[in-house]
């Protein structure tokens, strides 16, 4: 072969062996959707290792990225986009695209829930305020501009959101957030076939190990919900008359989640009371109309106070849902998952209604070469066989978000260490 053709040759093959790399590693699109599951590279599967920390929280997650203490987080939204709007992440699957293919599109997120005693005390008070977060989350979908500029009020007092030397515009990311969640309150049939994959998934990773374990698919639904207060308060909405309750004699707290939008059905009822109030003769009034996050209100039904309400906020949802078991929230606003394994462990808890679908994202780095989840898993095991693997954070265990990516990560066949 002459010297010219040998040249040639060890171009092309030279070519050749980049474009695969480029592949491996997500920095050229091959084509594959984010969500597919992804075969780990030949010789790898089952050795691939992915390390999760638990934040305790979304709060330090833009901090640990951006400072490298992790490769990348699962996390709620506005935490997702603010990373993209910062410049130090990239989203590389919603949570609706994780593995397996197709199984969580419009899956179940955030629930409404109730203690026992006071669905059993005083129902008609939970009908009222399962009415309330129904209308406000119909308020959200209708009036998104003005929902970011309340959700950052709120969160930051309209600030920024700010983490270290990255500071980014608290109004600009919930407006980029709020449409990636469905706020939703249908209570339809697959909603409910979504909550059940979720308990499917939490057995699957031994999440689960009471009273759901051995039960069948139609047992779960008497174990998990309460429907009642769904079906009086959407008949009560169609009426146009709300019931009004009995005063209830001590204080209602309702827990939501640290730095959240997706219980923002509790924030829209405080903030927007007075149409709430005007329109509909319900409303969740702060007592301190100054406050930018008040944590003390009324609620009134028919020009009359009912209830006096709390307003407590939880890093992660296993912990609002811990609160809720010992009494010290009575109404929740977090996560089918952590509702689910409460409820399973024996709390005197019960799921009302959806207040919300999707609205999580997996992030990584920027200085990581990869687009979606297929280049995620082959950069994974690439790392793995450099032995530095990825450290990817969480908020808390049982989590909805560290049930959707151990569950992803497994089914692409990586194997889950946890870290510090």
């Amino acid at each position: 072969m002459s010297d010219m053709k040998t040249s040639m040759l060890i171009g092309i093959l030279a070519c050749a062996a980049v474009i695969l790399l480029a592949f491996a590693s997500g920095c050229i699109e091959n084509g594959s959707k984010p969500g597919n599951v992804t075969p780990v590279p030949s010789g790898t599967t089952g050795k691939t290792t992915v390390a999760v920390m638990y934040a305790n929280g979304v709060g330090p997650m833009p901090m640990l990225l951006s400072t490298s203490q992790v490769d990348g987080y699962i996390a709620w939204q506005p935490f997702a986009s603010i990373a993209t709007e910062a410049r130090i992440g990239n989203i590389i699957a919603e949570s609706q695209d994780l593995p397996p293919d197709g199984k969580w599109k419009n899956h179940p997120c955030c629930v409404l829930t109730v203690r026992d005693d006071l669905l059993a005390r005083n129902p008609d008070l939970v009908n009222a305020i399962s009415a309330q977060t129904i209308l406000a989350d119909k308020w959200i979908t209708e009036n998104p501009d003005k929902a970011a500029e309340d959700l950052a009020e709120w969160l930051v007092g309209k600030g920024n959101f700010t983490y270290g030397n990255v500071s980014v515009s608290s109004v600009a990311v919930l407006n980029k957030a709020l449409p990636t969640v469905n706020y939703t309150t249908e209570m339809n049939d697959q909603w409910i076939t979504g909550t059940h994959d979720f308990v499917s998934a939490q057995r699957d990773l031994g999440y689960i190990t009471g009273q759901l374990k051995n039960s069948s698919n139609t047992q779960w639904d008497s174990i998990l919900f309460a429907k009642g207060p769904y079906e009086a308060a959407n008949r009560m909405i169609a009426e146009g008359k709300i019931k009004t309750p009995p005063k209830e004699s001590r204080p209602v707290t309702l827990g939501n989640l640290k730095g959240d939008m997706h219980g923002a059905a509790m924030i829209i009822a405080v903030k927007e009371w007075q149409y709430f109030n005007d329109k509909y003769s319900i409303a969740i009034k702060p007592r301190d109309l100054t406050a930018a996050k008040p944590e003390v209100a009324d609620l009134i039904v028919n020009g009359e106070p009912v209830a006096e309400i709390r307003l407590v906020a939880a890093g992660a949802g296993p912990e609002l849902m811990q609160m809720e078991s010992t009494d010290t929230i009575q109404v929740g606003f977090a996560g089918a998952p952590p509702a689910i394994g409460a409820i399973d462990k024996g709390a005197p808890i019960k799921i009302l209604h959806p207040i919300n679908t999707e609205g999580s994202g997996v992030v990584i780095t920027t200085s990581v070469p990869v687009k979606d989840w297929n280049g995620f898993i082959a950069y994974a095991a690439q790392r793995t066989a450099e032995g530095k693997p990825m450290k990817i954070a969480a908020p808390s265990k049982g989590s909805i978000q560290d049930v959707m990516l151990r569950y992803a990560l497994e089914k692409s066949g990586v194997t889950v260490k946890e870290s510090s």
